[in-house]
């Protein structure tokens, strides 16, 4: 059954590439002409995806031995985290086959509700440092502005007053559900849906107590386990802050580094972090399409152009990140068929 499943996840990955590379808007020979006008720093990107992914999988097994003994090493959990991106980047509605992926290879060495819990707090802690690294591009931008660097019109203004206000309650929401757990308070909301109040109903009957577990888990990683919870948070946080060198290392290989000195080139950091925030936040909004296909291109596009680029380099960037994309997820697609050994799951111990 496991090898089954895996073998579906690795279909509709794959299936989702194939059907991305299809429908890609950029020829392969652009494709090909951008990649050589890259060069090497095209291999300096890939090895700090590398590195950010290492971080997350750090992250990950910071939760995951906080809730008891810890047997996966780290190649294990970096294996999973990387093929569970993966599966996220190419299905539908992110964070559905990349965490169910991860929960049923993890079963075997921690047991199902460890497994889970462990899963659902690190989407859980990717998705938080999200809202903490928009709000912090806004208050960048904000700087940015009022010292003459970046416009900030009455528009602009009504449109970060709105990503800050969405942003705060999210954050709200997340510290809820770290506080009182989170599991069955979702089930509960997404039975309100017409639909699905029957099967939902019958699946928190059947599962209540294991339910329970799960949230216990992520309520005691706040609570009782803060080191833990904060360390986690600033490893993914601060991958953010580092993923920012992709599209600093593209906009050093147009010239563009607002005169050079100590002073230019921070102030190119700024502005890469500024375009991969907003990139990212329209881009999410668009979580629906298969890597997010179109909605990263017009995310760069409206960034880059705002930072007073041209759209040259605006194409150059997204078709870049485009193939990075694509390496790292075909990559994790293979990974997904490197079977985990089979192990007896281990008892399930109440925390």
């Amino acid at each position: 059954m496991r090898k089954r499943l895996n073998n579906i996840f690795f279909i509709i990955g794959l299936t989702a590439v194939i059907i991305m590379l299809c429908t890609f808007d950029v020829s392969f020979v652009q494709l090909w002409q951008s990649i050589c006008q890259a060069g090497y720093w095209l291999i300096a990107i890939l090895g700090l995806w590398l590195l950010l992914y290492t971080l997350n999988a750090l992250a990950w097994r910071i939760i995951l031995k906080e809730s008891g003994p810890c047997n996966v090493n780290l190649k294990t959990l970096l294996r999973l985290t990387i093929a569970g991106f993966a599966l996220n980047y190419s299905t539908p509605v992110g964070l559905i086959g990349g965490e169910a992926f991860r929960i049923m290879e993890l079963t075997n060495h921690v047991g199902v509700n460890r497994a889970s819990s462990s899963v659902i707090l690190f989407a859980m802690m990717h998705i938080f440092s999200h809202f903490w690294f928009w709000i912090t591009a806004i208050i960048t931008y904000i700087i940015l502005a009022l010292i003459g660097n970046l416009p900030l019109t009455t528009p602009i203004i009504i449109l970060l007053s709105l990503i800050t206000a969405f942003c705060t309650f999210a954050i709200y929401f997340f510290v809820k559900g770290y506080r009182n757990g989170l599991v069955i308070r979702t089930i509960r909301l997404l039975g309100k849906i017409p639909g699905l109040h029957k099967r939902l109903n019958r699946f928190l009957q059947k599962n209540n107590e294991n339910l329970q577990k799960i949230d216990r888990q992520i309520a005691q990683l706040q609570q009782q386990s803060k080191r833990a919870f904060y360390g986690s948070f600033l490893l993914e946080y601060f991958g953010r802050i580092l993923q920012c060198l992709e599209i600093y290392f593209m906009l050093l290989l147009f010239g563009e580094n607002n005169g050079g000195g100590l002073e230019g080139h921070l102030l190119t950091f700024l502005h890469s972090f500024l375009i991969l925030a907003f990139t990212s936040l329209f881009a999410n909004m668009l979580g629906f399409l298969p890597l997010q296909l179109g909605g990263r291109e017009g995310g760069f596009a409206m960034s880059v152009i705002q930072m007073g680029m041209t759209n040259e380099i605006a194409m150059f960037v997204s078709i870049i990140c485009r193939a990075r994309e694509l390496f790292w997820t075909f990559l994790g697609l293979m990974l997904i068929k490197l079977h985990l050994p089979n192990k007896p799951t281990p008892k399930e111990t109440t925390p």
